[in-house]
């Protein structure tokens, strides 16, 4: 797979290429009297096909398969701008550096606390991290039923850090919510620390654990392994969408 942050410009100039390439056949070919709209088709085919062969992420291949369609498609129903701009500042608020960190909002399923429950210690203290908190669900639900815990999150995404900060200060004041970039957050401080992120930032994440964590501290990673590290041990979890956790013990 590409390396996370070329993505963008690759992608860019997927499309280009391939609208350019598109606009020729349809210019100079005499067979096909197609609609502009069949055409943006064909392009968005032809750029989420390229995406795939050069191995980009999946979130690209599927942007580039349906950006120039779905453009033709607004234009033509003469939609206002302010909703285009309307959307942006949503997808803003809600997803915040997606485009840089390569991190989606991924929500812990309801089992994901259930199973981390029974990970951690029942009668001494600890300290757990949620890398990119979301909503601050995992950590409501841990803290709820483990005294013992200190629970934090840390999150960069506007709209679920507030969510995050407001439903965490009712329930609960053992639940700290930080808002900030987990790349430039110590971990040496957490006993257990917790990721839902991506394929993508999974080797730069060991390499900080190992460099930061204490000897027998726990990384837990749902869904998404450590390339060429071996987990210890691993839940197949039975929710929605059959994801696993990965434990590491830091030695």
């Amino acid at each position: 797979m590409l390396k996370h942050q070329y993505s963008p410009g690759i992608a860019l100039l997927i499309q280009l290429a391939s609208i350019l390439m598109v606009s020729l056949i349809a210019i100079y070919q005499p067979l096909f009297d197609w609609s502009i709209f069949e055409w943006s088709c064909i392009q968005g085919l032809l750029a989420g096909i390229t995406s795939y062969y050069l191995r980009l992420p999946v979130w690209w291949i599927l942007i580039n398969l349906v950006f120039t369609p779905l453009i033709i498609t607004t234009l033509a129903f003469s939609t206002s701008p302010l909703w285009f701009l309307l959307l942006f500042t949503c997808l803003a608020l809600i997803y915040g550096k997606t485009y840089k960190t390569q991190v989606p909002l991924y929500l812990s399923s309801k089992n994901v606390s259930t199973v981390i429950a029974t990970l951690l210690p029942e009668q001494q203290q600890f300290s757990f991290i949620d890398l990119g908190s979301g909503c601050g669900g995992l950590l409501s639900n841990l803290a709820h039923n483990h005294k013992n815990g200190e629970f934090y999150g840390i999150e960069s995404a506007p709209l679920p850090f507030i969510i995050s900060k407001i439903r965490n200060m009712v329930r609960t004041s053992r639940c700290k919510v930080f808002w900030g970039d987990f790349w430039q957050h110590d971990f040496s401080k957490y006993n257990i620390v917790y990721a839902y992120l991506s394929p993508v930032p999974m080797q730069s994440l060991w390499q900080k654990a190992t460099r930061e964590m204490r000897p027998g501290s726990l990384l837990i990673s749902n869904t998404f392994v450590i390339p060429g590290i071996a987990p210890f041990k691993s839940i197949q979890l039975n929710d929605f969408s059959k994801s696993t956790l990965y434990l590491w013990k830091i030695s």
